[in-house]
């Protein structure tokens, strides 16, 4: 077993990105450094996260986006009234473009909190991913040739089932990449593909990225994909196991340089845990009153822009 800090790997793939990495043009014209095919591996025994030191990572953050992908529901109003911001600025750039009112961000957020009608306009980001995740869209063919709506499928729902009646499965597999809706969505999914596996009472977990902002959106993925997995383990009576992270295009933006430079100053600290208060009855039962952080003693948090 190495003594290495799990945290280093995420610093020497930053550290790569940034001296290595090909410097091409993007989709938001903000320009980015970028490697393809980054693998990152956890072990996540003992309660251990990924969760990272070198700045500080809003994990109630995160885990309430997580809870608000598992209601299915894709209208940002939940999270902006528990004052979670990770989705904000993507409804706001699509109501700036088509009305042509050049609203505050904050201003525009202080509406959707506070008006309802305004929220259901403009406030959804379309099917992305918990309406994936939990209600799949289905069309059944019928005999006269035309198509009919089917009942959505709740790919958690299964995956939990799955993996306690038939934990060597190779199909524990959420997949967030509707080909037909892509054009529906604010954001295509960037963590597409989880899947996951059973060995010796343990479960582990693969998430495969296809588009990763290293500075600012993985430290965030990487707390996710491994509460994800260990809700997962929870519900089906399992220990948690490894979780190996997956990247497409891999990339640090131009403008983080700030950020790059002192994160990478800085030496990772602690070993953080995460305990489950308790289990309720089902994987959409949680709360965020039944996760607890233990030992978690970071560096000061680093700000840069968002990329839209």
């Amino acid at each position: 077993m190495s003594d290495q800090h799990y945290e280093q790997q995420y610093l020497d793939l930053m550290r790569r990105i940034w001296r290595e990495g090909d410097e091409r043009r993007d989709r938001t014209g903000v320009g980015t450094r970028s490697v393809f095919g980054a693998m990152l591996r956890f072990d996540l025994a003992g309660g251990a996260m990924p969760l990272i030191t070198t700045k500080r990572v809003y994990w109630k953050t995160a885990t309430r986006e997580m809870l608000w992908f598992l209601t299915g529901d894709t209208n940002i109003r939940p999270l902006v009234l528990q004052g979670v911001k990770i989705w904000n600025e993507w409804p706001h750039a699509r109501y700036v473009k088509e009305t042509g009112e050049e609203i505050a961000l904050d201003d525009f957020v202080q509406r959707i909190a506070d008006d309802e009608a305004f929220a259901a306009r403009w406030g959804d980001l379309g099917p992305v991913y918990g309406k994936q995740w939990v209600d799949w869209p289905t069309f059944r063919y019928r005999k006269d040739g035309l198509y009919e709506k089917g009942e959505g499928i709740n790919q958690v729902a299964e995956v939990v089932e799955s993996l306690k009646a038939n934990p060597g499965s190779r199909r524990h597999i959420i997949e967030g990449w509707n080909v037909a809706e892509l054009d529906s969505m604010a954001l295509p999914p960037c963590h597409k593909t989880y899947q996951f596996h059973v060995a010796d009472g343990r479960l582990n977990g693969l998430l495969y990225q296809r588009s990763c902002d290293v500075a600012l959106g993985l430290p965030f993925n990487l707390w996710s994909a491994a509460l994800l997995q260990r809700m997962l383990a929870d519900q089906a009576g399992l220990e948690p196991g490894e979780f190996v992270w997956m990247g497409g295009d891999t990339h640090l933006y131009l403008n983080h340089e700030h950020l790059v430079e002192e994160q990478l100053e800085r030496e990772p600290q602690g070993h953080p845990r995460l305990e489950l208060l308790r289990r309720p009855a089902s994987i959409f039962d949680y709360r965020i009153e039944d996760f607890a952080v233990h030992d978690y003693t970071p560096h000061g948090p680093i700000k840069a822009p968002v990329a839209v």
